[in-house]
């Protein structure tokens, strides 16, 4: 930071020296925007897509399972971009690019120069996990901007002792409670990380407590919304944990999961930056990162959390590690090499990586680059299998379902068909038959999964209902007669979209009775 007391011609030097490396994280962040762009049409709408298209149309101030701020803006960029793949797809992109520039201000407030930038920066535009969270519009690419946005404004808070900062701070945490309620274990991190470190004085701070009614303020509409309805997401997770829908790691496994997920090239970086802001003299001052990520990573283990959780807040270690290798090859030149020969496994091993979450390669050429490279994509739900890894596999067999659905529906005298509704078993086939069945003539499905079961049967009675997902003991449990339907067979398909369609004439108990036994929060 210049000063009065400076040179100009220091000062120049500065100013041009800055411009340069935002120059590198600027280019850096344009080659990941194309790269998302030029790519994400390649493959299909994935199965959350759908569901997020569907709640975009029933804005409110929650949800059962995610935070309201993600159908605000699908709601906001379909209007303004359409509904295209490229178009929704559009916004995670710029999050992605985004993210990089985030990375490279926090590694630049830190100290650090050109080459710190760069690898800090090259580091997340080839991180795996990273990669494949823009490539699909969700809470998921917008996460990093409203945690990292924050760090990067403590950090230049305690640079520049100005505390005013700590305002803003709160707003992009507020609104990332908005976005996604894991936001609340980084914000519990962060808090126990400033008060178990030197990071302290900021909480004595009056800006520190406004900053703290700001969060609540901004996450308000969503706590009223939960309360109001009972709290369903707690019930949603609670449900998650009692039938272990997801993958639970032991910790070591758990860990190794990270340094994959990151790429093993890039470890390389970001452990050398968790140590610099641990241990090393210089990193002292912001050891409270250092302290919140290891306080993260204690809580999502012992929730038993996906891996991915953690994705976002990788950036600041990876400042971290850029700053620490830059500082090592200045203060010893003679292992200068060394510090710039990092950036080597991080660039291959990324781009070695590329095709596992970009959808570059041809469909039937995943599997085998998979067994190329001898790994296997891990997955994060027990039930979820297929021949394809799931961020690939529920892309597929959506709109050729809806076809089936709709001969099915077509077929039927139009007497029927207008007392016939459409009962799917996830709010992936809702969403499908939300967004494709309108071209196919078909009515909005509903389904008792996740929201859908908050906007109820419509006017459907149980007369008449084609049953997606459903199993023949199931359906013959609730109908008074079931009639089979086509068998889908999706070639790249999860298995779980592997089913016969049923036709159910009469529910036992009318729908609306029904309703409450067909809930499914999970």
């Amino acid at each position: 930071m210049a000063t009065a007391s400076q040179p100009a011609g220091q000062i120049r030097q500065e100013r041009a020296a800055s411009h340069r490396e935002i120059a590198i994280a600027g280019s850096l962040a344009v080659i990941a925007v194309l790269m998302q762009m030029l790519t994400n049409g390649h493959y299909g709408y994935f199965r959350d897509e759908l569901y997020f298209i569907a709640t975009s149309k029933h804005l409110a101030f929650g949800y059962v399972d995610f935070a309201p701020l993600t159908a605000f803006v699908l709601r906001l960029s379909r209007a303004g971009l359409g509904d295209s793949l490229h178009a929704i797809r559009f916004l995670p992109a710029l999050a992605y690019g985004a993210e990089i520039l985030l990375t490279a201000r926090i590694t630049m407030e830190l100290g650090g120069k050109w080459f710190a930038v760069f690898l800090a920066s090259v580091s997340v535009l080839l991180a795996p996990v990273i990669v494949g969270n823009a490539t699909r519009f969700s809470m998921n690419p917008f996460e990093p901007l409203f945690w990292m946005g924050s760090v990067y404004l403590l950090v230049r808070a305690m640079a520049r002792n100005n505390l005013e900062l700590l305002v803003w701070c709160g707003v992009l945490l507020g609104f990332g409670l908005e976005n996604k309620h894991s936001t609340a274990f980084f914000l519990v991190s962060l808090f126990l990380g400033l008060l178990l470190t030197s990071g302290r004085r900021l909480i004595r701070n009056r800006w520190f407590s406004i900053a703290a009614v700001v969060i609540v303020l901004v996450a308000l509409p969503n706590l009223i919304w939960q309360y109001q309805h009972q709290f369903p997401t707690w019930v949603d997770l609670s449900n998650v944990k009692k039938m272990h829908k997801n993958i639970e790691l032991p910790p070591i496994p758990f860990v190794r999961q990270q340094i994959m997920m990151l790429s093993p090239g890039s470890a390389l970086v970001w452990i050398a930056g968790l140590a610099y802001l641990l241990f090393h003299r210089d990193g002292k001052r912001y050891r409270f990162l250092g302290v919140t990520y290891l306080l993260f990573l204690a809580i999502t283990m012992a929730l038993k959390a996906k891996d991915y959780y953690l994705a976002p807040i990788y950036p600041m270690l990876f400042a971290a590690g850029g700053l620490f290798w830059e500082r090592l090859g200045e203060k010893r030149p003679r292992l200068r090499w060394v510090s710039m020969m990092v950036a080597a496994p991080v660039i291959i091993f990324g781009a070695i990586a590329l095709p596992l979450t970009l959808p570059i390669l041809a469909v039937d050429r995943i599997v085998p680059y998979e067994q190329a490279l001898g790994i296997k994509t891990t997955r994060t739900e027990v039930a979820h299998s297929g021949p394809l890894p799931q961020h690939f596999g529920d892309e597929f067999g959506w709109e050729e379902m809806v076809q089936a659905v709709a001969r099915v529906y077509s077929s039927m005298p139009p007497e029927k068909r207008v007392q016939t509704g459409i009962l799917a078993g996830n709010y992936g086939e809702a969403g499908a038959i939300d967004f494709f069945g309108p071209h196919y003539g078909l009515p909005k499905a509903i389904s008792a999964h996740q929201n859908y079961y908050l906007w109820g049967p419509r006017q459907y009675t149980g007369e008449s209902l084609i049953l997606l997902q459903w199993s023949r003991a199931n359906a013959q449990h609730w109908c008074q007669d079931v009639q089979e339907g086509p068998t889908l067979d999706p070639q790249y398909g999860m298995g779980e979209e592997h089913y016969t369609i049923l036709i159910c004439h009469g529910l036992r108990e009318p729908l609306p009775q029904a309703w409450l036994k067909l809930r499914v929060w999970n």
